[in-house]
């Protein structure tokens, strides 16, 4: 058994994610896991698949044709990740929208070597002025010897000069 992971973007349409699904299952395959969405007016995402080693070939033939249709696809092999160790934190920022959140915050994090495990952020309107409101929610993994204190002091440090407002919590 193999599994591997199905890159997709083209444009959005109806039946995209079925087409996906159908030839993942003419190949024999197991749809695992799964991040699609709409963004930017594409159909964007990723896939998790599992199948028979010697039902690759039929993957890769069965989503050509997705492809030839104006969805691309991408197929890609998984690794063996180490058991991930260390403790799990949920980040939630939420600030007017300014460019440079991204930038500083996970500038921040990386100086720390936490580890983002996932990533998502979005555009809201803010209720009273109809200001953009920028939301990022993130997956932290800490590496040994940092503690959820450290990240959050960093990350407060920051938060002044970006004018948002954090909040970090266990993950479970």
């Amino acid at each position: 058994m193999t599994t591997l992971i199905l890159s997709v973007v083209g444009s959005d349409r109806p039946g995209l994610t079925q087409a996906l699904a159908s030839a993942v299952l003419s190949a024999g395959g197991n749809w695992l896991e799964s991040h699609l969405s709409q963004l930017g007016g594409l159909y964007v995402g990723s896939v998790l698949v599992a199948l028979d080693d010697d039902k690759v070939e039929a993957l890769r033939a069965a989503v050509s044709a997705v492809d030839a249709h104006g969805l691309e696809v991408r197929i890609a092999p998984t690794v063996e990740a180490p058991a991930a160790t260390g403790e799990l934190l949920q980040l939630g920022v939420v600030g007017q929208d300014r460019p440079g959140i991204v930038h500083q915050v996970t500038g921040v994090l990386s100086a720390l070597g936490a580890n983002i495990e996932s990533f998502g952020s979005r555009l809201s309107i803010e209720p009273h002025q109809g200001a953009p409101l920028f939301h990022l929610d993130a997956r932290l993994r800490l590496p040994r010897g940092l503690t959820a204190a450290a990240v959050q002091d960093a990350l407060e440090a920051i938060s002044g000069e970006i004018m948002v407002d954090i909040a970090l919590t266990p993950a479970g």
